[in-house]
């Protein structure tokens, strides 16, 4: 049987006192829009229709995806009036599952236990044992068959059936001709002048159709966002839920509730990770990865048993950023996109590296800049040091051979090649190749003195 989703987000939010559509409000760095489309990825629906209004067309270029089409509801006259504008496109005669563009954290074993439990000819509903109910409709049960019988708007419930706890989450499976045989019929003789889509369970029990209800795992799935004070507590939930899977898989959290991860995070073992870091993008840590306090580390990969210092900043962004086996970063140190740094390669307080390689043994322990540079083995870049890889109009290469030792207050001023074992004297300005072995003592220009050689060190 054909399967329609149907994902309402035209709402304006008018309470996030925002421009921006309430559907893309971010929860954990992504739209809360594009949770549930990614929940709606493992259904395999033969139609994904998401109804925009508010911000239409902020939103449909947000989330355009082949698979995904559009439906705008304007003016927007209510849930029914919604799904009535998806009618023309609804494929066959199966499944139409209902979900909320601003109600993120619906998972994807729940929407299917609602597809699965319709099965093309019960309404389903999804409903939620709340702590407090205001506000939602209460489910209305057949005290014989548990189906339910209506759903009763909190402001019309009689006080009795407002201690009822089992609310509607607005969410919902229907047979989809029946769905468009319904809201075909929905009247607007309300007070709101509004079509509701919680008008066709009536239509459903009136024919005889079963109606059922699912109860969600958890309150958190169904919560919606309609202010800046639910969206922070939403991703404090979210974040929780995280936290709670890195701890069972056995990664070691400080304090899970400082702790934010905005991408997904793949881990080996032992793993340690302090308190207030943030992970985005794509993150990998390797066995026995240490990650010291208030980091922020972005599409990267961190290898074995490196440790990573606290206040280090990781963006990796597009190029992404590497950090090899042994490795210590930090702290106060940034890595930019492309920085490429071998095993047991060394960055100090306040360096920063962009599209760099370092290789094995590699050491910038204080206040120094790499960019565009390939740097070998052993090397030691003293304290000041900077690569000058910008000419204005182009970036060049700088190349630093195994063995180099670059004093303080350096400046390299590339293109420029420092050969194997190389000593650049400090406060050095090298506007030229140094040949491998030569000492460069120099300003404004480089001077090799042939044949000099740096004492050997003790065993």
């Amino acid at each position: 049987m054909a399967l329609n989703i149907v994902i309402m987000a035209a709402g304006k939010g008018t309470r996030m006192k925002s421009a921006t559509p309430k559907v893309l409000h971010k929860l954990a760095g992504r739209s809360l829009l594009a949770h549930v489309l990614q929940s709606c990825e493992p259904l395999a629906a033969q139609a994904r229709i998401v109804i925009t209004g508010h911000g239409a067309e902020q939103v449909e270029a947000a989330v355009a995806a082949p698979g995904i089409g559009f439906v705008r509801q304007m003016p927007q006259l209510g849930t029914g009036h919604a799904v009535q504008q998806a009618v023309p496109v609804l494929q066959g005669e199966g499944t139409t599952l209902i979900l909320n563009g601003d109600v993120p954290l619906i998972e994807t074993a729940t929407a299917k236990a609602l597809i699965d439990a319709c099965a093309g000819h019960a309404l389903v509903l999804l409903t939620v044992d709340l702590f407090d109910p205001t506000g939602y409709g209460r489910i209305i049960r057949d005290p014989d068959d548990d189906g339910v019988l209506a759903i009763v708007e909190h402001k019309d419930a009689t006080p009795e059936q407002r201690l009822i706890h089992e609310g509607y989450s607005g969410m919902m499976a229907a047979p989809t001709g029946a769905l468009k045989r319904w809201v075909g019929q929905l009247s607007n003789a309300n007070a709101q002048g509004e079509y509701y889509l919680t008008d066709i369970v009536a239509m459903a029990v009136a024919e005889g159709l079963p109606v059922l209800g699912i109860k969600a795992h958890s309150e958190t799935e169904v919560l919606g966002v309609n202010d800046p004070v639910q969206l922070a507590q939403l991703e404090r939930a979210f974040q929780a839920r995280q936290a709670e899977d890195l701890m069972r898989a056995g990664v070691r959290l400080a304090d899970p509730a400082r702790f934010d991860l905005r991408g997904t995070l793949t881990h080996g073992q032992d793993v340690e990770i302090d308190v207030n870091c943030v992970f985005e993008g794509r993150v990998e840590l390797g066995d026995g990865v240490r990650i010291g306090a208030n980091c922020v580390i972005r599409n990267a990969r961190i290898a074995a048993g490196a440790r990573i210092h606290e206040f280090t900043h990781i963006d990796g962004e597009a190029a992404g950023a590497s950090i090899g086996e042994g490795a210590l970063i930090g702290p106060f140190a940034r890595l930019r996109p492309g920085a490429q740094l071998g095993a047991e390669v060394h960055i100090g307080n306040f360096v920063e590296v962009k599209n760099s390689t370092l290789a094995k043994g590699a050491k910038a322990n204080h206040l120094a800049y790499l960019g565009d540079a390939t740097v070998g083995e052993r090397v030691n870049y003293g304290a000041g040091a900077i690569t000058a890889n910008y000419d204005g109009a182009n970036k060049h290469r700088t190349t630093i051979g195994d063995d180099v030792h670059v004093g303080s207050n350096c400046v390299l001023v590339a293109p420029v090649t420092l050969g194997a074992g190389a000593t650049i004297g400090g406060g050095s300005t090298i506007t030229k190749d140094v040949n491998p072995g030569d000492l460069a003592v120099a300003r404004g220009k480089q001077v090799a003195l042939a044949g000099w050689a740096r004492p050997a060190k003790k065993r």
